[in-house]
């Protein structure tokens, strides 16, 4: 497949490192370090899977190089000590036997360290907290400025020493750099505050002991936010000017974008397509010449083709997408690309989980983040009939995963689409990303000779034995939570009715026009679903109100989601009631209760979004007729509890605890 991606897989060198392919691994957080700052064999392992993959250079997340004070986190790896040399040693041995090449990130959080994690008051440009409830840095002085600079360049050597190919310096996402660098954390009056070249002081004294460190030949990268996507930050224009200062020292420019309050366009919503942030990369590339890495939510194999192709830039960075799927450059590179695991952007198991929970990353979409493919080097040791009652995604994952270990895997699915609310909930525009999980799971379960997909079949009790089951995977999904509120089931989903569910909405959306201008919408319930819908309204100039009992929106939402909701409700000027009770649905308007008493919201699109409940039309009489335990059955994603999608996949993949539990491994 050389021939099809000739720019993808054309080698480059850049001082004394050359890459086979121009697909480049994103520095991202994963919190697989342990709590002294060292790696884990789990994460040199997690590194070395993407090597395998065919990745051409690995950039590590990133490394302190002032902990605690410069810790972003309770396993921030470290780079601040000699002592943390021989474990990145063994990291760059594992992936260049893996014949992959790998950089480090060196950082110091600055201002977006918190106290609970480091036990010690942030320090930053100014006393500017870098988001929302952050706590307040302290100004650092002179002195101390001078002091980090110079533990940059140490955290470089140790670099060079530990055997990586490259250096990487984060510059950007509201991290130290980036406090200096932006006008709207920098408020500082002496030579590191005020002009472009004042705010870029830090970074050159940095840029510059690194160069010293590592000498003329090892490359050195730099991360950049190119545009701070807010008012008063910096402008791609902005950027282009305070780089002159720094350009001398640096072989290539990593060309982000963001701050913490504009995070969904640095780990991008899933609404942005592919490589959108290219331009940035190419304006970067054409003012200073240097090779330049452009990132964006690539996914698609042909338009990172294209951007190269068009000199945009010389390299594509790949972050969650290489989370997702390990082998991306080998597949594309097999002509594999339908096999390809495509990353949905959902932010939930990589972002969510290290951001909010502070735990180590796992992803929607890829069960086995750590561990990969290796169950597929497992087999049942006798026969084994698999039954799975539904089609979606986690019913999908068990019944592939069953299937790919030697069962005998019936899948019975009653409509005669497969993918389960997944395809349903792609068909809004701005979740068309959405459908790529579904779409991999049919393709991989349509390769499976030993799978039989039966869709348009209702599961009974007396169908599934004719299967002789020894296991049954109930994962029937989950529906609409409609509790028994005045006029709900009279006026809901109505033939030309105003009051829509979740899956009412969907089947109506050629009926909404392009144009909602002056359109009243009100939408209750302020879970994910309601801001699916409170989006596609706004965004095509509907009036949008969103009704939720919690104190607050978007309750238990993933960090960047949050960032992405509240940035579309507050440029849209939408109405958030909060405290705010459903009481009664009528034909064009919901009562609600409020602190200050009753409401009606009259509207002309009124949407019930309250969740969703587990939905087990079968369970009872399987654990009935088996009571026995002669058939283990299972109960799996929402069909067990209405969550997430990456819960059903999980608990997808463990059937082979399952099949362990009764010896058929």
């Amino acid at each position: 497949m050389e021939q099809r991606y000739p720019h993808i897989f054309e080698p480059l060198t850049i001082g004394d490192m050359t890459l086979k392919n121009r697909i480049v691994m994103c520095p991202m957080g994963s919190n697989f370090g342990k709590l002294s700052g060292e790696m884990s064999f789990e994460h040199i392992e997690y590194y070395a899977q993407r090597a395998r993959g065919g990745v051409g250079l690995i950039i590590m997340e990133n490394a302190s190089v002032d902990s605690p004070t410069g810790s972003n986190g309770t396993t921030q790896l470290r780079l601040d000590h000699d002592g943390f040399i021989p474990r990145l040693h063994k990291l760059c041995e594992t992936v260049h036997l893996a014949e992959g090449r790998i950089a480090v990130q060196i950082n110091h959080a600055g201002a977006s360290a918190s106290f609970s994690r480091t036990g010690v008051q942030p320090v930053s440009a100014s006393d500017v907290p870098t988001k929302d409830g952050g706590d307040i840095p302290r100004p650092l002085e002179v002195k101390e400025i001078h002091e980090i600079a110079r533990r940059y360049g140490e955290a470089a050597k140790r670099a060079v020493i530990a055997g990586f190919d490259a250096v990487e310096i984060h510059g950007g996402h509201s991290y130290l750099i980036s406090q200096f660098l932006s006008p709207l954390t920098n408020h500082r009056t002496d030579e590191f505050g005020g002009s472009a070249e004042n705010r870029a002081r830090f970074l050159a004294l940095v840029a510059r002991e690194v160069r010293e460190q590592v000498g003329p030949r090892f490359p050195v990268l730099c991360r950049i936010s190119a545009d701070e996507f807010l008012p008063g930050g910096n402008t791609l224009d902005d950027c282009l000017e305070y780089l002159r200062f720094v350009e001398e020292y640096i072989d290539v420019f990593d060309v982000s974008a963001a701050l913490n309050a504009s995070m969904h366009k640095q780990l991008d919503s899933p609404f942005f397509p592919d490589g959108w942030r290219s331009y940035m990369a190419r304006a970067v590339k054409e003012r200073y010449g240097k090779p330049c890495i452009s990132v964006g939510n690539y996914r698609d194999p042909e338009v990172a083709e294209r951007v190269l192709a068009q000199g945009d830039a010389d390299l594509i960075g790949i972050g969650r997408g290489l989370i997702a799927d390990p082998n991306w450059v080998r597949k594309v590179w097999y002509g594999r690309e339908g096999e390809i695991r495509k990353c949905i952007s959902c932010n939930i198991g990589c972002a969510g989980n290290r951001i909010s929970s502070n735990i180590p990353i796992r992803c929607t979409v890829n069960p086995d983040v750590v561990g990969g493919d290796a169950y597929l080097q497992r087999r049942v040791n006798k026969p084994c009939n698999v039954v799975v009652i539904g089609g979606g995604t986690a019913g999908l994952e068990a019944a592939c995963t069953a299937a790919e270990v030697g069962c005998s895997v019936f899948l019975l699915e009653e409509k005669e689409e497969l993918g389960g609310l997944s395809t349903v909930i792609a068909k809004i525009p701005e979740k068309r990303r959405l459908a790529d999980f579904p779409h991999y799971l049919v393709q991989r379960a349509a390769k499976l000779k030993n799978l039989y997909v039966f869709t348009g079949t209702k599961a009974t009790a007396d169908a599934l034995a004719t299967f002789h089951p020894d296991i049954i995977v109930n994962a029937t999904g989950s529906k609409p939570l409609l509790p028994p509120i005045a006029g709900l089931h009279e006026f809901i989903d109505l033939p030309g009715g105003a009051v829509k569910s979740i899956q009412g909405m969907i089947d109506s959306l050629d009926e909404y026009p392009d144009d909602a201008a002056g359109k009243r919408v009100v939408v209750i319930g302020g879970g994910a679903v309601g801001l699916d819908v409170v989006e596609f309204f706004a965004n095509r100039g509907a009036d949008c109100t969103i009704v939720d009992m919690l104190p607050l929106i978007g309750n238990g939402l993933d960090p960047v989601s949050k960032v992405a909701f509240g940035t579309m409700m507050r440029e849209n000027d939408v109405e958030q009631l909060v405290n705010t009770a459903l009481m009664e649905v009528r034909a064009d308007s919901f009562v609600v209760k409020t602190e200050e008493g009753e409401r009606e919201l009259p509207f002309d699109y009124g949407f019930v979004c309250l969740g969703m409940k587990a939905f087990k039309p079968v369970l009872e009489d399987l654990e009935q007729i088996y009571a026995d335990n002669s058939v283990k059955i299972i109960n799996i994603g929402d069909s067990s509890r209405a969550r997430r999608i990456i819960e059903g996949t999980e608990e997808g993949r463990n059937v082979l605890m399952a099949l362990e539990k009764r010896g058929f491994l």
